[in-house]
């Protein structure tokens, strides 16, 4: 299992990485300012990030439960990934409508597609960080 620290420092790289990348791209794609899609952005990073730290141990609680170990195989990883953006789409879609002004519907458009990018980012990511960071094996 990962310690305490570990799991912080996964979710604040993942954050700040994808903070550096979502941002401006956003702002290109659904043509609003970059303050906005930053602050869209920012705000999506706190509650993501509160998010992916209790997910991440959770998951990684019942993966211990069910399968007797943390190793993540590719089909696990897609799962992982895919939960992980459902649950964060369900949290973030009222605020998004709410700041942008724009309807629920197109709240949820745009938040398709960020989970969209997010989705792809976070396999990409997690299978990243396990490579550079890997879980010590247990003794």
């Amino acid at each position: 299992m990962r310690s305490t620290k570990d799991r912080i420092r996964h979710a604040l790289a993942f954050e700040i990485i994808g903070l550096l990348i979502f941002a401006p791209l956003a702002s290109w794609v659904f043509g609003f300012e970059l303050h906005s899609m930053g602050v869209i952005a920012i705000a999506g990073s706190i509650v993501a990030t509160v998010w992916n730290y209790f997910y991440n141990v959770l998951f990684d609680n019942a993966m211990l439960k069910l399968r007797g170990e943390v190793k993540k195989t590719v089909p696990i990883r897609m799962l992982h990934a895919a939960l992980f953006e459902g649950g964060l789409l369900v949290l973030f879609l009222p605020a998004i409508a709410w700041y942008l002004d724009i309807s629920l519907w197109e709240a949820f458009k745009m938040d398709i597609a960020m989970a969209t990018f997010y989705l792809v980012y976070a396999f990409v990511y997690n299978w990243i960080y396990d490579r550079v960071f890997p879980i010590a094996e247990a003794d």
